[in-house]
């Protein structure tokens, strides 16, 4: 049984590849997976392609595959909540879909969202864009509207515990440092779309309906896949940008490699901290 490390894209992958020890490279669906061992401990190491739809495919292909026993995302994020800074690692204890939408008919003064539809549309709107909730069932359990994909609490626990200096410069730049020293956080809430959001209007519609955390583009479609098949569940996500809360122009280029390498060491001492 292994511990499948997910990642969405190159940065993400590079932070860890080269890490494990005794590496078998396979693909799935064309994207790299390479078995191995980290900290001693069996894992799975998959690329899992950028998008909701990438991501809830390729880890559904790596359940049936492989032993998997738990699954972890290791990545950036944007950050919504405003205690959070760059570098920062989020470990939101839940997950949910920001773009999951029913569009509205345009009315006089505003918008008038469609009636009884499944999924509701009892949330806010931003614009004509009604947040839904997901209809999914799973086994012993019948559909029913979900709003949220928790992290597994024992999982949770364990990224409680950890204590890992993260770094405050880029990997091999000392010219880009932070003014802060990036901390772990664990808890709050994490929210998964279709689109990359650096749009500071939107960033707070995040924080006052969801009471977001954070925003990537993956891990709530992993955390919906990992709750299907009943596999523990947590995710990891360094604060690369402020989804367009950043004084100026996004910063997502700038700090990627620093975000994926803090989210990484953490991944790492994780992993070390499981049980045998």
């Amino acid at each position: 049984m292994r511990t499948a490390i997910l990642t969405a894209f190159p940065p993400e992958w590079d932070a860890l590849a080269h890490r494990l020890s005794e590496p078998e490279t396979l693909a799935i669906n064309g994207t790299p997976l390479v078995l191995g061992t980290l900290a001693g401990k069996p894992v799975a190491l998959m690329l899992s392609g950028i998008s909701m739809v990438n991501a809830a495919m390729n880890t559904q292909a790596l359940i049936e595959r492989h032993a998997i026993c738990r699954i972890v995302f290791s990545g950036i994020a944007g950050g919504i909540d405003s205690a959070l800074r760059l570098g920062d690692v989020s470990v939101p204890e839940r997950w949910g879909q920001n773009m999951e939408f029913a569009f509205a008919r345009e009315i006089p003064g505003g918008f008038a969202p469609p009636i009884g539809i499944p999924g509701g549309t009892d949330l806010p709107a931003f614009g004509a864009m009604f947040p839904r909730d997901v209809l999914i069932g799973r086994a012993d359990e019948p559909v029913t509207e979900r709003r949220w994909f928790p992290a597994d609490p024992d999982l949770l626990a364990i990224a409680a515990s950890i204590d890992v200096p993260l770094e405050r410069c880029l990997p091999g730049d000392p010219s880009h440092c932070l003014d802060h020293t990036p901390r772990i956080v664990p808890g709050g809430t994490g929210m998964s779309g279709s689109s990359f959001v650096d749009n500071a209007a939107y960033r707070d519609y995040l924080a006052a309906t969801f009471a977001a955390t954070v925003v990537d583009m993956e891990s709530a479609a992993v955390a919906q896949v990992a709750w299907a098949n009943r596999v523990p569940f947590v995710a990891y996500r360094s604060v690369s940008d402020l989804a367009g809360g950043d004084a100026g122009q996004n910063q997502m280029l700038t700090f990627m490699g620093l975000a994926a390498s803090n989210a990484a060491a953490v991944v790492c001492a994780f992993v070390e901290a499981l049980p045998d």
